[in-house]
This record gives C-alpha cells, sequence and structure tokens, in this order.
C-alpha cells in the first residue's frame, strides 16, 4: 500500500477547497435542533439521533418492529452541524451574542486599538491579502463596570449566557418520553453535586462560588455560550496551530471546523511564526467554541525568542491584543524564573520561557474583556 505526501502548495489548496465548499453537515442518522429558552434568539443546538426500530416479535416473513424514540445529545458543531446554514468563511459566524453584550450597556467600542503590535500589523499594506476582511472594533468595559460572567453571578444576575448553557447541560432530557432511555445508573459522584436538572440559577451559583467558568470574551460574540466546572459535563479541549515551516491560515480554518464537528468543546491556538495574528482572527471569526491561547509564545517570537529580552511591556501588549481580537482564555505560566529555562531544552513538550509576571497586573486586564486566565503555581 502506498501513500503520497502532498506538497506544500498542495495541503494549502487542499484546504482552501475546503473551506470554499464549506456546508454545514449533520452526522449519519442525525439532525440539528434548537431548543429554544425564555427570549427568542436564546437558540441552544444539539444533535438529535435516530434510533432504529427493534425487533419485537412477529416472523421471518412477518416482523413487528416497535419505533424508538430518537436521542438529544450535546453538540458543539455550531453552523458547521446545520444543514439549513450558509457558511462563509470570508464573512465569519453569525453574533449570536452580540444582541445580548448590547442589551447590557455596560461595554464600550474602543477607539483605537490598545496594543502597539496590533497598529503595526494594520498599518502593513502588504498584509492585505492575509487579513480577514471583517474585522471587528473591539470592545472594553466602560468606566466603573465590569464584564465578566463572574461578576454579573455574584451580582445575582442570571444571563442569557448562563440559561443557554443550563439547557445545553441538560441535552434535552425533558424531551425523552422513553423510561428505557431515562434511566441512568447512579454511579461514584466523588463528593461532586450533581443535580437531576441543571437550572439557570445553578449556573449562576456554581460561577459565582468559583467552581465554574464561563470562557467567553465580549470580543468573541460568535461563541455559543459553555461551562467548564465539576458539576458540569466533561469538556474536551483541541489544540491546533501552525508553525514558523508548516501550515497556513486555510489549514488551521479546517482543523477548527474537524475539532468543533467532532466534539471539541475548546479549541487552544498554539500557532507560531510571522503571521500569529491574521491567523488568529480568522480562527476567531469562524469558532462557535471558545479560543484560547498561551499568550508567551507569540511575546516570546516578539522579542525573537530570547527570553531575557522579554518585558512586562512586550507581555502585556502580547495580551491586551489576543483580547482584543476576541481570546476567550489565556494559560499563563506565571513565575517560571530565568535560571529554569535551560532545563527545557532537554523536555520533549514546549514550556514557556518568562521571567516572573504579577498577577495582579494581568487580572485587571482581564475583568476588561471578558476572559477567565488560568495560571500555574509560582516559581514551577
Amino acid at each position: 500500500m502506498s501513500t503520497t505526501t502532498l506538497t506544500r502548495r498542495e495541503q494549502r489548496a487542499k484546504a482552501q477547497h475546503f473551506i470554499d465548499t464549506l456546508e454545514g453537515t449533520a452526522f449519519p442518522n442525525s439532525k440539528r435542533i434548537y431548543v429554544t429558552g425564555s427570549q427568542h434568539d436564546i437558540r441552544v443546538p444539539m444533535r438529535e439521533i435516530q434510533l432504529s426500530p427493534t425487533l419485537i416479535g412477529g416472523s421471518k416473513d412477518n416482523p413487528q418492529f416497535e419505533e424508538n424514540e430518537a436521542v438529544p445529545v450535546y453538540d458543539t458543531s455550531g453552523p458547521y452541524g446545520d444543514p439549513e446554514v450558509a457558511i462563509n468563511v470570508q464573512q465569519g459566524l453569525a453574533k449570536l451574542r452580540q444582541p445580548w453584550i448590547e442589551a447590557r450597556n455596560d461595554s464600550e467600542e474602543l477607539d483605537d486599538r490598545s496594543s502597539a503590535y496590533t497598529k503595526e500589523r494594520l498599518a502593513d499594506d502588504g498584509l492585505d491579502d492575509l487579513r480577514f476582511t471583517g474585522l471587528l472594533t473591539p470592545k472594553r468595559a466602560k468606566a466603573g463596570k465590569r464584564i465578566t460572567q463572574l461578576h454579573y453571578a455574584r451580582q445575582g444576575i442570571v444571563t442569557p449566557e448562563m440559561e443557554f448553557i443550563a439547557i445545553r447541560e441538560n441535552m434535552g432530557r425533558e424531551r425523552i418520553r422513553s423510561e428505557v432511555l431515562r434511566h441512568q445508573h447512579p454511579g461514584m459522584n466523588f463528593g461532586a453535586r450533581l443535580p437531576e436538572n441543571i437550572t439557570p440559577e445553578f449556573v449562576r451559583d456554581e460561577v459565582a462560588a468559583g467552581r465554574a467558568i464561563i470562557p467567553a470574551n465580549i470580543n468573541h460574540p460568535e461563541s455559543e455560550p459553555m461551562i467548564i466546572g465539576r458539576n458540569f459535563l466533561v469538556k474536551v479541549n483541541a489544540n491546533i496551530g501552525n508553525s514558523a515551516v508548516t501550515s497556513s491560515i486555510e489549514e488551521e480554518v479546517e482543523k477548527l471546523v474537524w475539532s468543533t464537528r467532532w466534539g471539541a468543546d475548546t479549541v487552544m491556538d498554539l500557532s507560531t511564526g510571522r503571521y500569529i495574528h491574521e491567523t488568529r482572527e480568522w480562527i476567531l471569526r469562524n469558532s462557535p467554541v471558545p479560543i484560547g491561547t498561551v499568550p508567551i509564545y507569540q511575546a516570546l517570537e516578539k522579542v525573537n525568542g530570547i527570553a531575557e529580552d522579554l518585558t512586562w511591556e512586550a507581555f502585556r501588549d502580547t495580551l491586551l491584543e489576543q483580547a482584543e481580537q476576541g481570546v476567550d482564555y489565556f494559560t499563563i505560566h506565571a513565575g517560571v524564573l530565568l535560571r529554569y529555562v535551560p532545563m527545557t531544552a532537554k523536555t520533549p513538550d514546549r514550556y514557556c520561557l518568562a521571567r516572573r509576571f504579577d498577577h495582579g497586573e494581568v487580572v485587571p486586564l482581564a475583568s476588561q474583556r471578558e476572559l477567565p486566565v488560568r495560571t500555574f503555581p509560582r516559581n514551577l
């Protein structure tokens, strides 16, 4: 059996054809359904699996079957799983959360980008052919306001995002009538508080208590709300990303689509190389799931990989750049000491190389742009 290795040009052309002809597609024996919430624009997507009839008797010549009820399940594929939605990667996805964000009236559009690096990229005419055409004007919190789901939760506010999540976590169980399908084995909860039915108030309470997070940047209004926490469904992350020598924007968008179709609840963009900024924009504008990054990767690129040249100012500029693009969550390896950097040379994984950054400086930036921050212990 022989295999053919495609050239870089052929790989990119194949990916370009994929996104040019992309259509919403349901799995075999499945169809897309929507469960509506308390307001008309809370429409939670699910995949309904059609089951084959069960043979209950009869004869070989005249078998008798009993129809089985369809089973609704969680669906991360967004518009890519709906055959009725027209997909246009050049335009990006519909801005699902934008009406909710605007209704809260606690954010405002920026007059200009905060990141010096972003300004440099936008001023570079040589990037016009790579740049996503429908760039959003980034938002931030108004003076004296906070726009995180954590803040709303602690104020006792149940947001549309929280209601969306509650419906999603229940996976349409209220639609099921068959007692066979409704039966659940008790299992072992290992101390977790698992209610039979997830309510919007339960979502709010878990977030307020710090037991769960909702990664939902206001600058990524295309994302469908989801939650990560012990008392909720298990979530799966997929890593994608180009490098200095491989992949392209077209291929990264293709990876994103396949990741969400196959069940990735979140996607980490670990891209490196010359066009990180432009690649990330295409990914965000076409992603129905939260997008995360490791900002220090790009910060190191900006100082040519020299850890000694990495400053808080360079790192802060990267945080602002990515937050204003719409990145939903950061992984920040806080407190890696410079003297430990040489130890990474012998490890197969790519660890972050950084001086110590003050967690107290990072969090205020994140709270203005609705960003959960995942940090690792100091002095790793």
